[in-house]
């Protein structure tokens, strides 16, 4: 027998031995009302269920789950009782009979049932599936790549396959269900020119779906954030897809939608304003923990103050019954709240101390952000975490996960590493990347920050290792030959190390590779210039010739980000005119739909370098646009809502100023009263210097002022009024104490400020410009202070800026010298 199943095993799979017919018993099956119908029909018929009754069985059984709401037990339940044993011993003797539906559909059901991945079954019907791999349809592929996923096989030769075997067929595929599927899958394998194309044949098949398959469209928009890559022409058609939809999503739906979104930091304002309101209406229909916290993550960081009393409430009142994890997820969503409820901070944290020893070193990282950010307080709390955290970095050997509980540790009270941790960290050094370097660095400089707590000797090994990190932060560098590859690592640098030590030679090795900026990656590089402050000419030019080459792959979302660092730098490509003006044409048919918040930034940082297309400026300053925008700040963080209002207002100024041909009404007085009325500082070390000196020069206190505020609220340092011989005039009683701001003194309807004054006389505004004022690394001055310059003389001032570097020269290291400085920008011959 065994000799015949093996010479013809065709012939052996035809005359399989089976009941003469299996449409009864499917029939049966398929009237079973509950599990144990399914079950008592398995145990009566198991000596002659054939391969594809096995596979039928497991479909009933996982359709009853489905409808299921406490799935937990029902999982339990099902795999633990004794016909499901029955069951699971026919797969494994007839799964070489299924067809290939029927044994991928049994594999993804035994995973729902939380049969490991590593049970000897589940082991079988993967091997089996890879054997038949090559001539599975796509809907098979799709399914069976899911299965893997749900094993973490992401990198796994297995799955190496099946995107060949995608990346080779992909013209062929027309089903953008199941090629999404495969796109999730097999993300983390494809190339960029694989990436593209996926992109390009989901754009061709997208009209071929309909408009109420939300699933595809989360899962493309899935792709794009596992890719890293906000390829925008998708991400609208999905978005659209999405707000079509919104009666129809659930609380599961949303949630993953909106995280999906935050990751690949792309704006909705018609999404949020939609979630908000579905998700508002839901707090009342959840009072399980599950479904409430769930709720609370996705609705609390944009809740009114109403809404976010009724979350932070509820869940005080069922902080019993959470878990660990979800302590962790309400903790999270909180520092995003900026919640400031004592009671419920302190409940969080005593579930979070009770299962700390069960979170994953990323967890604890998240735990110390989030309750150094919420001011939360507990001596006891904190040191066992970080017990917990150095016992974790004693038995770690990887460099992203020991930069992760590293970074925790400094966040604690006290962050103190002894010599053993600090040897630990220099031994995986030269393993690390860019951004496992950065995070060791500010943790480091953390740990100098307080340093004067500790003995001189460990702040001197922690600067040794800086050292270290110095080095092989350049040689991370000097080995890269790739601009992608480099940018994965550079787009999320920041602080103080990678500034001072990696900034001039990351600029110099992004200029070598500048040949491979391209319409993908334009926007991103354009970023990074405007974030690092450090103007390089060539990179700009090749930026602005790059969008004039290649606009029309170029989304207008992204045009934003591309005009940034030429606003902020100050800095003019040779094709200006037909570098804004190009970027302006792309733009104007998407003005209706483009987020009122980013249109606000666009206009402001077109206006720093002296744009105002009117079509931009009529939609903004519109009452229904501005209605919208409101709205869109009941969504935001207080800081980011004021940082927008402050961001319109400069906009409006600068409209009111430069184009009154517009005609564009100053509606911004009770904002900047509400502001400028507050406590905003008092003069620093450099600006007395000047006052006294000025005083001086002026020929007494009285004859300069401090501290003024203009027309349309420009701040300046100092001003003095000169009359048609050049002398200086006094000024009323100021009643100033030196270092302390003035009152506010506001001239309504005064277009320029020296109307009022005798005919010939000037009035002028003296600014000290520190290293905020300049480009990083030439003194250049920047977009904004330039501005402000034109604003001030349109004001009718005659503007003095003295640059840090002049003041604190050498030339100028003597009194003397200083006000000899002072008398010349002043008066201009030296002489009182």
């Amino acid at each position: 027998m065994l000799r015949l199943r093996t010479i013809c095993p065709f012939s052996w799979r035809v005359f399989h031995f089976r009941p003469f017919s299996c449409e009864p018993l499917i029939s049966q099956m398929g009237k079973c009302r509950n599990e144990e119908q399914v079950f008592d029909l398995i145990e009566k018929n198991k000596a002659i269920l054939s391969e594809e009754q096995v596979g039928y069985a497991f479909n009933i059984l996982w359709q009853f789950q489905k409808q299921k709401t406490s799935s937990l037990r029902s999982i339990e339940y099902i795999r633990d009782h004794p016909q499901f044993l029955i069951l699971y011993n026919l797969t494994v003797n007839k799964m070489e009979f299924m067809n290939d539906d029927n044994l991928v559909n049994v594999l993804y059901i035994t995973r729902q049932f939380a049969v490991e991945a590593h049970d000897p079954l589940v082991e079988a019907l993967v091997t089996e599936a890879w054997r038949r791999l090559d001539r599975f349809d796509i809907h098979a592929l799709s399914k069976f790549s899911s299965c893997l996923v749900d094993q973490h096989l992401y990198f796994s030769p297995l799955m190496g396959k099946i995107a060949d075997i995608v990346n080779r067929n992909l013209e062929t595929i027309q089903d953008l269900r199941s090629l999404s599927v495969l796109m999730v899958s097999i993300s983390s394998l494809t190339s960029q020119r694989f990436q593209e194309q996926l992109m390009n044949k989901t754009e061709h098949l997208f009209d071929t779906i309909d408009s109420s398959q939300v699933n595809i469209a989360r899962r493309i928009v899935q792709f794009l954030r596992n890719i890293k890559y906000s390829y925008y022409p998708l991400l609208e058609r999905c978005n659209k897809m999405f707000l079509s939809n919104m009666n129809n999503l659930d609380l599961e739906s949303i949630s993953k939608i909106l995280s999906l979104y935050h990751s690949l930091q792309f704006h909705s304002f018609e999404f949020m304003l939609m979630a908000k309101k579905r998700l508002t209406e839901m707090i009342p229909l959840f009072d399980h923990p599950a479904s409430f916290v769930k709720l609370f993550v996705a609705l609390g960081p944009m809740a009114g103050p109403k809404e976010k009393t009724q979350l932070e409430s509820t869940v005080l009142l069922m902080s019993e019954q959470l878990t660990g994890q979800q302590a962790l997820a309400v903790v999270g969503a909180m520092e995003e709240m900026e919640t400031r409820d004592s009671r419920l901070i302190k409940k969080i944290a005593s579930i979070l101390h009770k299962n700390l020893d069960n979170y994953k070193p990323v967890e604890l990282l998240k735990i110390s952000q989030a309750l150094i950010s919420l001011h939360f307080q507990s001596k006891e709390f904190f040191m066992k975490l970080r017990e917990l955290l150095l016992s974790y970095l004693k038995i770690s050997v990887r460099p992203s996960e020991i930069s992760i509980l590293v970074s925790a540790i400094s966040l604690l009270p006290s962050p103190h590493l002894d010599e053993a941790v600090i040897s630990r960290i220099e031994a995986v050094l030269p393993q690390c990347d860019l951004n496992d370097l950065n995070s060791f660095a500010m943790s480091v400089l953390r740990w100098i920050q307080y340093g004067h707590v500790y003995l001189d000797s460990t702040t001197g090994k922690q600067l040794k290792l800086l050292q270290k990190l110095d080095h092989y932060g350049h040689q991370r560098l000097q080995k890269h030959n790739s601009l992608n590859l480099l940018w994965e690592e550079l787009r999320s640098l920041k602080g103080d190390w990678f500034v001072e030590s990696l900034l001039e030679e990351t600029v110099a090795t992004l200029q070598c590779l500048m040949d491979e900026i391209n319409y993908m990656n334009v926007a991103g590089i354009a970023s990074f210039i405007a974030r690092s402050n450090y103007l390089n000419t060539s990179l700009l030019d090749k930026i602005a010739s790059v969008v004039l080459q290649q606009i029309e792959k170029i989304h207008p979302f992204a045009i934003f980000a591309i005009i940034l660092p030429f606003s902020i730098l100050n800095y003019d490509p040779p094709q200006r005119d037909e570098f804004f003006g190009t970027c302006i044409q792309h733009l104007n048919p998407y003005l209706s739909i483009l987020d009122p918040l980013m249109l606000v930034f666009l206009g402001f940082s077109l206006a720093i370098h002296e744009y105002f297309p009117e079509d931009l400026i009529k939609t903004i300053f519109n009452i229904k646009f501005l209605g919208r925008l409101d709205s869109q700040l009941e969504l935001l963080c207080p800081s980011l809502s004021t940082r927008v209002q402050f961001r319109l207002m400069e906009l409006n100024r600068a409209v009111c100023l430069e184009c009154p041909e517009y005609q564009i009404p100053w509606f911004h007085d009770h904002f900047c009263q509400q502001h400028y009325n507050k406590d905003i500082g008092s003069l620093n070390g450099a600006q007395q210097q000047i006052y006294k000196m000025l005083a001086e020069v002026l020929g007494g206190i009285n004859c300069v002022k401090p501290s003024v505020f203009t027309p349309y609220y420009h701040t300046i340092d100092f001003e003095c009024i000169l009359d048609k011989r050049k002398k200086p005039l006094p000024y009323g009683s100021h009643n100033i104490t030196l270092g302390k701001m003035p009152e506010m003194r506001w001239e309504p309807n005064a277009p320029r400020v020296g109307s009022n004054l005798p005919p010939g006389t000037e009035r002028i505004a003296l600014e000290f410009l520190d290293l905020r004022a300049f480009c990083r690394n030439v003194p250049h001055l920047k977009g904004k202070s330039a501005m402000k310059k034109r604003h001030l003389e349109i004001l009718g001032y005659r503007v003095i800026q003295i640059p840090h570097f002049e003041w604190n020269s050498m030339v100028l290291s003597t009194k003397g010298a200083r006000m000899d400085y002072l008398r010349e920008r002043i008066f201009g011959d030296g002489k009182s």
